[in-house]
C-alpha cells in the first residue's frame, strides 16, 4: 500500500531527477503547468487530493520513466524544495488571445515558458514579458513583470488588467468604484482609461518588474 503523501512525493523527486520545476514537469507532459502545484494537493474541504492517473500515465511517458523507477521513487529522500525561483512566463501580447488563465486569473494550460527570478510568495505568480511602446519611458519591451493573482490590489499599485475583449494592459490603479475602474497609463502619449467592472475578467497586482 502507498499512501496520497508518497505519490507526491514521488512526483517531487522525478521533477528533482529531470532537473525540472513542477510546472515544467507537466508542461512535458502535456499538462496543465499547475496541476502538480502544492496548493492542488488538498481539496477546498481540506481533504487530499491525489494525482490522477492520467495525469501520471503522461509523465512517466513524457520522461520516460518505468513505473517501477517512479514506485521506488515514494521511499527515497528528496532534495525538492517546495517553493523555488522558477515560475511560468509567457508575453503580454500573448497572454490577451485566450487559453492562458483560467476564470480567477491563474495560469493554466501548457504554453508557458519558464525563467528563474526572485522568489515571491505566491506559489500562483507568474512572469509577463512587456511588448510595445505603451509604458515607455518607464517600462520597455523587454522587461518582465511578476505578477500575483492572490495579492489585494489597492490605489496606487501596479495592476495588469484582462479584460473580456481580450485585451491584456499594464497600468497603474487610479480609483476603482463598485461599477468602474480608473487605470492611469504610464507613457503620456497615451491616454488613461475606464472600463466597467463587467468589461473586467480580472486584475492582478505587479510585485516585481526586471529592467
Amino acid at each position: 500500500m502507498f499512501t496520497n503523501k508518497q505519490i507526491w512525493h514521488a512526483i517531487d523527486l522525478l521533477a528533482e531527477q529531470k532537473n525540472l520545476s513542477l510546472a515544467g514537469l507537466a508542461r512535458a507532459a502535456g499538462l496543465d503547468v499547475t496541476i502538480f502545484n502544492f496548493s492542488k494537493r488538498t481539496g477546498p474541504d481540506g481533504r487530499p487530493r491525489w494525482p490522477s492517473t492520467q495525469s501520471l500515465a503522461k509523465v512517466l511517458m513524457a520522461t520516460g520513466t518505468p513505473i517501477e523507477v517512479f514506485a521506488s521513487y515514494m521511499n527515497v529522500s528528496s532534495g525538492f524544495r517546495a517553493s523555488g525561483p522558477t515560475i511560468p512566463l509567457i508575453g503580454m501580447a500573448q497572454a490577451g488571445t485566450g487559453g492562458f488563465f483560467d476564470d480567477a486569473g491563474f495560469p493554466v494550460g501548457g504554453g508557458w515558458e519558464e525563467i528563474n527570478l526572485p522568489q515571491v510568495d505566491d506559489e500562483n505568480a507568474y512572469a509577463l514579458e512587456v511588448s510595445g511602446d505603451s509604458m515607455e519611458p518607464v517600462y520597455r519591451a523587454g522587461d518582465i513583470l511578476i505578477v500575483s493573482p492572490n495579492a489585494s490590489c489597492r490605489r496606487g499599485d501596479r495592476v495588469v488588467v484582462k479584460t473580456f475583449a481580450g485585451q491584456v494592459l499594464f497600468k497603474t490603479l487610479k480609483r476603482q468604484t463598485a461599477k468602474t475602474i480608473e487605470l492611469a497609463s504610464f507613457n503620456p502619449d497615451h491616454e488613461d482609461l475606464s472600463f466597467l467592472l463587467d468589461e473586467i475578467d480580472w486584475v492582478a497586482r505587479v510585485l516585481w518588474v526586471s529592467q
